[in-house]
């Protein structure tokens, strides 16, 4: 399953069904590169849940709205709201559970 790539003008629509991890970014951000490729094995591994990146430069409302000050930001939503949260770069089984916890 593939990576989908939000904005802020389908945010709100985007996280409101289901279980969906969103990671907030940016190009020149090293952390947020070694990120990437773990968010894209997970998401062929969880086909129940939703996959999802946001560039902060591009989009930055989104992420000023929901008080994002350090990337790599995962969230986690469940049918529209915020259940979950991590900051920075995490191994790939943490990340599997922080989700899993969650589906």
């Amino acid at each position: 399953m593939a990576v989908k790539t939000f904005t802020d003008a389908s945010y709100d629509q985007d996280t409101s069904n289901g279980v969906v991890l969103v990671d907030f970014w940016a190009e020149w951000c090293g952390p947020c590169r070694m990120v990437a490729p773990i968010v894209e094995e997970l998401s062929g591994e969880l086909p129940d849940v939703t996959f999802a990146k946001l560039n902060v430069d591009e989009n930055q409302q989104v992420a000023q709205k929901l008080g994002i000050t350090s990337i790599p930001t995962l969230l986690l939503y469940k049918d529209g709201q915020v259940v979950d949260r991590v900051v920075g770069l995490q191994p790939k089984p943490k990340l599997k559970s922080f989700i899993e916890k969650h589906t």
